[in-house]
Formats: structure tokens, sequence, C-alpha cells
């Protein structure tokens, strides 16, 4: 397996891969990451247009009581949680870094209800840090690839930070997310199409994993 040849071509097919995510601060952004577990971006984006023409902002968020704020957000699934864990990220934000996002990993993870891939996404897009934020679309595909071996996203996510150099870390996350959506489906990945295919551990049969 070629790791260059894999990352020269997914950069090729996607040199314009950015967020689908809709935002305009790095909160907006934070909230958006939140509710885009197990829920689609577009489906996010329909719902963040309206909660943000209002409560943009953790002042303004925490105006929303937990039962309005799940009106809001209903359609997202999982929504009694990801309330939660918006309005405590938000009185976080506000009572602990002064009403602004922080800027670094360590810190957006002692939010309430962040994760280490929401974190991830945040520091990278919002702040251009190096990270790569290993999601569904992340996981299956780099596995599916052979640029990891592993069973869970952390282990995803350090060997994919052995096998990338750093300042293609962020992007690579983009141009995997877009090569899973496009082309590498879960259920039934596109093989014939994938200029990848001959480079590609699953479609070779030698990935450990199916996934």
């Amino acid at each position: 397996m070629n790791t260059t040849e894999i990352l020269e071509e997914l950069r090729r097919l996607y040199p314009d891969a950015r967020p689908a995510l809709l935002y305009e601060s790095p909160y907006e952004l934070l909230v958006a990451v939140i509710l885009s577990a197990q829920c689609t971006d577009e489906r996010v984006n329909r719902v963040t247009r309206e909660l943000f023409r209002e409560h943009n902002t953790p002042e303004r968020m925490i105006r929303l009581s937990q039962e309005e704020l799940e009106k809001y957000i209903y359609s997202c699934g999982f929504y009694r949680n990801k309330a939660k864990h918006i309005l405590s990220a938000s009185h976080d934000i506000l009572e602990r870094f002064g009403g602004e996002v922080p800027g670094e990993i360590s810190e957006l993870r002692s939010l309430a209800g962040v994760g280490q891939k929401t974190a991830n996404v945040v520091y990278s897009v919002a702040f251009g840090g190096d990270a790569i934020a290993v999601d569904t679309h992340v996981f299956r595909v780099s596995n599916r690839l052979g640029l990891a071996h592993a069973d869970t996203p952390e282990k995803t996510e350090e060997q994919l930070q052995r096998a990338i150099p750093k300042a293609d870390w962020s992007k690579a996350h983009h141009w995997l997310i877009w090569h899973g959506r496009r082309v590498c489906h879960s259920q039934k990945p596109s093989c014939a199409e994938c200029t990848l295919a001959p480079l590609c551990a699953y479609f070779q049969g030698n990935s450990p994993l199916k996934v």
C-alpha cells in the first residue's frame, strides 16, 4: 500500500473539499457539529438556519430552556441529549472562557458534551489547527483503503496521524469524508468506478476489516 499515492489521488479528486456544515463563527460550528452526530449535514443545516436566526451566540442560546431548544432540534435525533450538551457547553463557554469558544483541543474537550471528534473538527476548521476527526466516513474509508487497520475511531486517529503528514491532516479528513459520500458508500461501495481501487486494500481483498 502506497500512502503517498493514495493521498495524491484523493487530493486530485477533491481539491475543493470543505465542510458541508454551514456556520459563521466558531460557536455556530460547535453547535452544528454537536447536532451532526447520527444526523446528515443537510438536516443540520436546515435546523441551524432557523436556530441561528436568534440564538447564534452562547449568551442568546442560554435564553432558551431545554424544552424550547429541543423543539428547534427535534428532527436531528437524540434531541434531548444534544440540547443538554449545547446548553451546558454554552454555559461553560460563558463562565470559563469569557464567552469565546476556546481554540485548543484540550480546552474544547473540557466543554460539556464535546468529545474528541467534535473537538478535532472545531480545532481544525474554525482555528486552522492540524487534526484528523474520525467520523463514520473517515473510519470506514481509511480502513478500507488500508491507511489504517483499527477497530475503533481512537485507534484509527492515531494510525492516520502516523500515516499522513501533519500538514495534510485536516485536508485528508475532508478528502476521506467526500470519498465516503460520493464513492465508498457504506453498503455498496462503487469500486468499479473508484480510481483508488488499484491501491485499495478492501478492493484487493487485503483489508482485515469489513467496514
